[in-house]
């Protein structure tokens, strides 16, 4: 158990620093060859993040885990919209002010649509992943042609022109960016391993697994980057990494997983799950929304989503101990 448990600790750190390497090369080297600051921003940031979910679902299916791999995908997203924006929020209230954003909201809510109507059945089969990974490429392109039509004085474009790397020689820029491709696979394995182990130590599914603890832990890049940003008073860019995120988790983290074998989902999943992330979504909608007046993610807001998350965490764990072990997959 000590074993798996230094295993998982050592996957995080590697994982984290390995996505922060990545995004770090890839945005300087799309900067040094003149791509905009809104559609690295858009892309690469708003995506980049949500690598180590990707790399870690990948892993997990191929050693015929896909329950971990669905666990952290899903699971992920509520930990991004109730503990990451609900933590930020507490440390600067957040204001979404760009249309950018305003645009990619809804498309997260059809995505989540889609792939919820896509699990009905129990399963996404091999088509329906491939569909998935279409899906994120229309949405890629979609973003780029709003970056593409972005006036250069639009918020999001202006804090993400402050955060990318500026003077990084392109070698130095691919460095980090291969060592990135290089260490997010290697701190994946050795955290699929052992939370693989801690699963079966404490009886409980290994989709419980992906949902709570994986997915934590995969949500850290998402933490540092909206803490930083918020510490800056970049509330566009602590929102947009999310939404970007969000996005990605399902189409290409759902997609990939499905591509490399057919994912099937417990019947706990549709029930609790997509439920509690679609619950989390729509209060953040809300509470961001400037029906009522400038769009406002507050303090009390903060609080509301912080208070629903660990509500979510915790009935997870109380519900898992009655779910059979049979079930583990």
């Amino acid at each position: 158990m000590l074993i798996a448990i230094t295993q998982l600790a050592a996957g995080f750190l590697l994982l984290v620093w390995g996505a922060d390497r990545l995004v770090a090369g890839a945005s300087a080297t799309a900067r040094n060859l003149g791509v905009s600051p809104l559609i690295i921003g858009l892309t690469i940031i708003g995506f980049g993040t949500s690598a180590p979910e990707l790399v870690v679902s990948a892993v997990a299916t191929m050693k015929g885990n896909s329950g971990l791999a669905i666990g952290n995908a899903i699971g992920s997203n509520i930990a991004n919209m109730g503990l990451v924006l609900g933590a930020t929020a507490l440390i600067y209230p957040l204001r979404m002010e760009s249309t950018a954003l305003k645009r990619e909201y809804p498309m997260l809510l059809l995505v989540m649509l889609v792939c919820f109507l896509m699990a009905l059945n129990g399963l996404y089969s091999h088509y329906e992943g491939w569909a998935l990974l279409a899906g994120l490429f229309a949405v890629v392109i979609w973003i780029i042609r709003i970056g593409l039509h972005r006036p250069l004085s639009d918020p999001l474009a202006e804090e993400f022109d402050a955060e990318i790397p500026k003077d990084t020689p392109t070698k130095t820029a691919v460095f980090w960016l291969l060592v990135g491709l290089v260490v997010l696979p290697i701190s994946s394995t050795f955290l699929v391993d052992g939370a693989i182990t801690i699963a079966r130590h404490l009886h409980v599914s290994d989709t419980v697994i992906g949902l709570t603890v994986v997915a934590l832990g995969t949500s850290l890049p998402e933490l540092a980057t909206a803490v930083t940003a918020a510490l800056h008073k970049e509330d566009d860019l602590a929102i947009g990494n999310i939404i970007g995120s969000n996005i990605f988790n399902l189409l290409g983290v759902l997609g990939i997983a499905a591509v490399i074998q057919p994912v099937e989902l417990l019947p706990v999943i549709l029930a609790r799950d997509f439920p509690a992330m679609f619950l989390m979504t729509g209060a953040l909608y809300l509470m961001a929304s400037d029906f009522r007046g400038p769009g406002r993610i507050g303090r009390r807001s903060g609080s509301v989503l912080l208070i629903m998350f660990a509500f979510y965490f915790t009935l997870v764990w109380m519900s898992s101990f009655d779910v059979p072990s049979t079930l583990a997959n």
